[in-house]
């Protein structure tokens, strides 16, 4: 582990050693999950719960002529059969200059978009009963011609998805860009791109493919809706953001957010995949149907066929440099799948695609196009690895072409606190060049790599992280403990880390914080675990609880022994007057005399935090190539990423292990496989092939800790960027084992055989 502290002293916590900030406690809520009484969304049952199960559309895209659920409400044991006549039809938002109702994408109404789309919904006393029913609806469908893949959506007779769109137009730069399916632009540029061009002696000009890949989490989507006879509408669910959850479910519905509670249980993993409702909407109406409580569980094929994956996409980057190697200026084209609606990463694309670098003449136009698939979501660092395997795959080519050390080129050109990112953004305190200078000092980018078809490559990632609004309710009991209430999902022990920055500030032991995660009703409003922003915003909001606690209690001293507040101090757990040593209060002390002294002590903080900065990390990957199966096999893979100031060092290296894991199944193996009907073919994890442990070394994880002088702990998120660096870095290993250049995703041994083959037919390989 590599500890490098930029020490900007932000509240004296930078310079100072920590007494739980960086240490390894035990998670709280290990024991339930080892021992199995953790509960999930699926495992909640309550009186006289009803299941419910989704019609789905056979086609990818399809008219609905009518829907005939007669012979469903008939069933003995149907209770509520709902359709889309069954949500509020004036709900929608604004695209360009159309509007869509946001229920679509919960049940179709006039179109089905993507194999899968909801058409209806039925209740039952089983879940067998209610799949068993579903035959019984009668949908006559209209069947159209769909596009399943970008070059299909963007050809120039392409079916219309959405007709509300045409006509809107999307301009890119000086050059006209418009198409009917075409859903949003992202364009970015600085300095002077021709004269940037202009002053390279070589221009790299590459195309890169990526296919659409899942999140592949555990935990299928769940929901538990009970609407009670007084308006009140309750859901439990496994979610990344309970907040989330109920604002979209009271918009759909159209009733008031103050009306809806959702409950949050524990999360079988989420990557961004669970941001979005997908069940609980229909599982409200079934309820208020039936005034009995709801429940519905999705199935793999469900989960794979009808939520939201991350995008496939099509990038086309331009790089001009000198010989010396210095970067003169950049240009990218990316087009995004966003599936049936919008949620495509071009934002976050923007930020990740030039961002280990510094060049001064960039320019970015990204595309969204929608296509008859499940409507695109977020998947750990958005939009991110994909541009990055584009990016880092061609700086390899560079270093080759100029004979130059790969990280030598990185590091000539690396970007730098205050330079100006691609996408406009200042970069504030950030670890690129710290974590290229572990990369290169590190034995594993060095040592020898003996044995035929056997390579090394590089490469690096990037998440430019978020934060959002958070709260946190932290309770003093009497025997000195403190119960922690806070409003973030815990996804990967954030709870723990929550509450070792409140125990830090505290003095007191994390083992005596007691954290939970509150209900939309119990704890104020906190955005959605995502971003990596966990750590950063509720970590702080449990530092400004702290602090109110410590108010507080230096308060009751002051009343107690009669002086001045400014006369008295908190230190390391103890009340303490600043001269008279004879006056002093250890914590616990101080809590058994809450009652005689004024009653209860709270803390409570509620913020919406700045401060936060990206995140880097790296790859070295060494892999060895079969030439006659294209199978290729990982020998060893070294993780690194600037994490700011670990909280909990174990889950900041379980993130990295987690992200690296994920990159390269996205890499090697995953992905969606469209049939000639519009259907997705994988729809079990036996078949969508995501990395075991029998695929994957060790990964050892190397920490790269630049202080984040923006946050009072030093923390940046850690989440994401792992993700990123992997694709590149794969890509680049394959090419140094075998002299092939590989540009499309995923690297299988079909992919890789085909590569050698086409090398072969032009003269280029030798076994």
């Amino acid at each position: 582990m590599i500890r490098r502290n930029m020490t900007n002293g932000t509240k004296n916590y930078a310079k100072r050693d920590y007494r739980s900030v960086g240490t390894r406690p035990v998670r709280h809520d290990g024991i339930d999950k080892l021992v199995g009484t953790a509960l999930y969304g699926a495992d909640i049952k309550l009186s006289g719960m009803l299941y419910a199960k989704v019609l789905r559309s056979p086609y990818p895209h399809a008219r609905i002529l009518s829907v005939d659920a007669s012979k469903a409400e008939a069933h003995p044991s149907v209770r509520a059969v709902i359709t889309s006549d069954d949500l509020p039809p004036q709900a929608a938002y604004s695209r360009g200059g159309g509007e869509m109702a946001i229920r679509d994408p919960i049940i179709g109404s006039t179109k089905v978009l993507y194999k899968g789309h909801p058409v209806a919904a039925i209740a039952a006393d089983s879940v067998h009963e209610a799949e068993e029913a579903l035959s019984l609806i009668d949908v006559k469908y209209e069947p159209l011609p769909f596009a399943s893949n970008l070059d299909d959506a963007l050809s120039a007779d392409a079916p219309v998805l959405h007709e509300a769109w045409v006509g809107d137009g999307l301009a890119a730069d000086d050059e006209s860009f418009s198409h009917h399916n075409v859903a949003a632009h992202e364009y970015h540029s600085g300095g002077n791109l021709e004269a940037g061009f202009a002053q390279a002696d070589e221009i790299f000009d590459r195309t890169f493919r990526t296919k659409t890949v899942h999140q592949g989490y555990i935990e299928p989507q769940n929901a538990l809706a009970f609407w009670s006879p007084d308006g009140q509408l309750t859901i439990w669910c496994s979610s990344q953001g309970h907040f989330g959850i109920r604002d979209n479910v009271a918009a759909i519905l159209d009733i008031s957010s103050s009306r809806v509670k959702v409950v949050p249980m524990e999360i079988g993993g989420g990557f961004g995949g669970k941001l979005t409702p997908y069940l609980e909407p229909l599982a409200a109406l079934l309820s208020k149907k039936t005034s009995n409580p709801v429940k519905m569980t999705m199935s793999r094929e469900e989960v794979l066929e009808a939520t939201g994956p991350t995008s496939s996409a099509t990038v086309q980057v331009r790089i001009g440099v000198t010989k010396e190697g210095k970067l003169t200026a950049a240009d990218a084209v990316y087009y995004f799948d966003g599936g049936a609606y919008t949620g495509a990463p071009l934002p976050g694309a923007a930020a990740a695609i030039f961002a280990p670098y510094t060049i001064e003449n960039v320019r970015i136009n990204g595309y969204e196009v929608v296509t008859n698939k499940p409507t695109t979501r977020a998947y750990r660092a958005p939009g991110a690895p994909i541009v990055g395997f584009a990016v880092e795959s061609t700086m390899d080519e560079i270093a080759n072409e100029l004979g130059m050390d790969r990280m030598v080129l990185r590091t000539l050109n690396v970007a730098k606190p205050g330079d100006r990112r691609a996408d406009g953004v200042t970069n504030a305190a950030i670890g690129a060049e710290q974590v290229m200078d572990a990369v290169r000092s590190h034995p594993h980018y060095s040592k020898p790599l003996r044995g035929a078809n056997r390579g090394r490559g590089v490469g690096m990632g990037f998440c430019r992280n978020n934060s959002g609004p958070a709260s946190v309710i932290a309770n003093v009991h009497d025997d000195g403990r403190v119960s922690l209430v806070e409003g973030s999902v815990d996804i990967g022990g954030s709870r723990t880390v929550v509450a070792q920055q409140l125990a830090e500030v505290l003095g007191i032991a994390v083992e005596d914080v007691t954290p939970s995660i509150g209900n939309t009703d119990t704890i104020g409003y906190t955005s959605n675990t995502g971003g990596s922003g966990v750590a950063f915003k509720s970590g702080w909001a449990a530092y400004e609880a702290a602090h109110d606690i410590i108010r507080q209690l230096v308060d009751r001293c002051a009343l107690i022994w009669d002086v001045p507040v400014v006369e008295i101090e908190y230190l390391d757990g103890t009340v303490r007057h600043k001269s008279d040593t004879e006056l002093s209060i250890g914590f616990s002390k101080l809590a058994s005399m809450l009652s005689d002294t004024g009653g209860p002590v709270v803390g409570r903080a509620n913020l919406n935090p700045a401060g936060q900065s990206g995140s880097y990390s790296a790859n070295i990957i060494d892999v060895e190539v079969d030439p006659e199966t294209g199978k290729v096999e990982i020998l060893a893979c070294t993780a690194f990423q600037d994490v700011g100031n670990a909280i909990h060092p174990s889950y900041v290296e379980g993130q990295m292990q987690g992200g690296t894991a994920q990159g390269v199944g996205w890499a090697l193996n995953e992905e969606y496989f469209i049939g000639e009907d519009g259907g997705l073919q994988n729809t079990s994890l036996l078949d969508y092939r995501m990395p075991t442990t029998l695929d994957l070394p060790m990964i050892e994880p190397v920490m790269v800790e630049v202080f984040n002088p923006g946050h009072p702990f030093g923390v940046r998120g850690v989440g994401e960027a792992n993700i990123s660096a992997p694709l590149g870095a794969m890509a680049n290993a394959i090419h140094s084992a075998i002299g092939v250049r590989i540009r499309e995703l995923p690297m299988n041994p079909e992919t890789v055989l085909k590569a050698i083959h086409d090398q072969s037919v032009e003269g280029k390989y030798e076994s």
